[in-house]
């Protein structure tokens, strides 16, 4: 399982990032299957493993920061055997997932609160906690258009638009990546998820940053929307990740080089707000 989660993450098959670390901390637990002869030999296999399910993709702040915390306060602990050991694993690995979904779970309701209703909404990628707002809003009677971009070249937009397809109360519209400048003027609002904010720059599938920057010129608001978690006020650098060229164009590229970049940088001052399971944040 551990092996599997961290091949899925690398490859980008989970897109939310709250959800790749619930999924990482949950893999841990195949450690407690496991027979070990001394409790050293479990601490460093437990160290091992969260290692590799990190470095699956270290631009993930919150798969960074559950990996770190079961790992760490379960070694902190000193236990004396791999029983007790364990004991502490599930337990923490339990208290992290809940933390996790907690905090998606409020920012969501806290997001959900502050969409108009009747609004026409453009969002960007695939967001678990932008989609559980606007569900939540539309169980309290409120109503959207919302335009999605299919967030070239994976096209996972393609998987936020099924996904409110099928929400009664929201009108969905799937449009390229290139075609958001042209569709903003009709927006009241962008609505975008966020991977991490580091140092006053949100970090986010690329395409965000442009999105950001048109919505700025043409006056409509940008909100960031995830769990508090999501914000690092330090002993984090985020490490983009370029990914294969061959999601961009399928035939060799003869001649000539592909960059391919996963994520991008947006000041967080082409943003009106960010907003998380503590409520809106200031910079």
């Amino acid at each position: 399982m551990i092996d599997e989660t961290a091949r899925e993450i690398r490859e980008m098959q989970t897109h939310s990032s709250s959800v790749v670390a619930v999924k990482a901390s949950r893999a841990l637990a195949e450690l407690l299957d496991r027979e070990f002869a001394t409790t050293e030999e479990y601490l460093r296999s437990l160290e091992h493993n969260g290692k590799a399910l990190r470095r699956a993709n270290p631009s993930h702040a919150s798969l960074q920061n559950a990996v770190r915390a079961i790992v760490d306060e379960v070694t902190a602990a000193e236990p004396e055997t791999v029983a007790t050991a364990k004991e502490l694993t599930d337990a923490r690995i339990e208290a992290v997932v809940e933390r996790i979904e907690a905090g998606t779970r409020r920012a969501a309701r806290n997001g959900a609160d502050r969409l108009a209703d009747g609004a026409t909404i453009l969002t960007h990628d695939y967001s678990s906690t932008v989609l559980s707002a606007l569900e939540q809003a539309v169980e309290d009677g409120k109503r959207f258009e919302v335009l999605v971009t299919e967030a070239r070249p994976r096209y996972i937009g393609r998987k936020t638009v099924r996904a409110l397809s099928d929400v009664d109360g929201v009108e969905p519209t799937l449009i390229t990546d290139a075609a958001a400048g042209h569709h903003l003027e009709a927006c009241d609002r962008v609505v975008v998820g966020m991977t991490c904010i580091v140092d006053r720059t949100l970090y986010n599938r690329v395409g965000t940053f442009p999105i950001a920057a048109a919505a700025d010129r043409l006056g409509v608001p940008v909100t960031a929307l995830g769990a508090a978690s999501k914000l690092v006020t330090g002993g984090f650098v985020f490490e983009n990740e370029f990914r294969p060229g061959s999601e961009v164009m399928p035939e060799p590229a003869e001649g000539f080089a592909v960059s391919n970049p996963a994520y991008d940088a947006t000041p967080v001052d082409l943003l009106e707000e960010v907003v998380t399971d503590d409520g809106p944040q200031t910079f």
